[in-house]
């Protein structure tokens, strides 16, 4: 058996690949006056498709475990970005709302991304990165 070399394992390359990313979107958003995290910004993202979702449901779309979301939220409440409201037909579930900062972000916040996701595949032709998210949804695939 060869030696094992974490440097060449393919999950450290792409967790590695994956937190450059985050650090790069922070630094950008950072740069341009937003305090929004990579998380957060999925979490903005995810109610610029569609509000009033409720929190286990965003926990889902997001990735997160319910613990996360819900001090995720707690943070961006107290930004002013979201809200939440109990449901109208379960008193138990609360849903989760932009607030007018939270929503006018999406024009402020998405050229910036772009301008990161355009560095991340720079050097790269579109057939290429057709051939890699291919092969990266593979890869999550085989994981389930």
């Amino acid at each position: 058996m060869d030696r094992f070399q974490l440097d060449e394992s393919l999950g450290y390359i792409i967790n590695n690949v994956a937190l450059r990313a985050k650090q790069t979107l922070r630094h950008t958003f950072k740069q341009h006056g937003h305090d929004i995290t990579p998380e957060q910004w999925a979490l903005l993202n995810r109610l610029w498709e569609e509000e009033g979702v409720p929190q286990v449901e965003l926990a889902d779309r997001t990735f997160k475990d319910k613990p996360n979301l819900t001090r995720m939220i707690d943070v961006m409440e107290k930004k002013g970005l979201v809200e939440r409201r109990k449901d109208e037909n379960d008193r138990r579930t609360y849903n989760v709302y932009l607030t007018g900062p939270g929503r006018a972000l999406q024009d402020q916040l998405i050229p910036l991304a772009v301008g990161v996701i355009e560095k991340i595949q720079q050097n790269f032709s579109h057939e290429e990165i057709a051939q890699l998210k291919s092969m990266l949804k593979k890869i999550y695939d085989n994981l389930e």
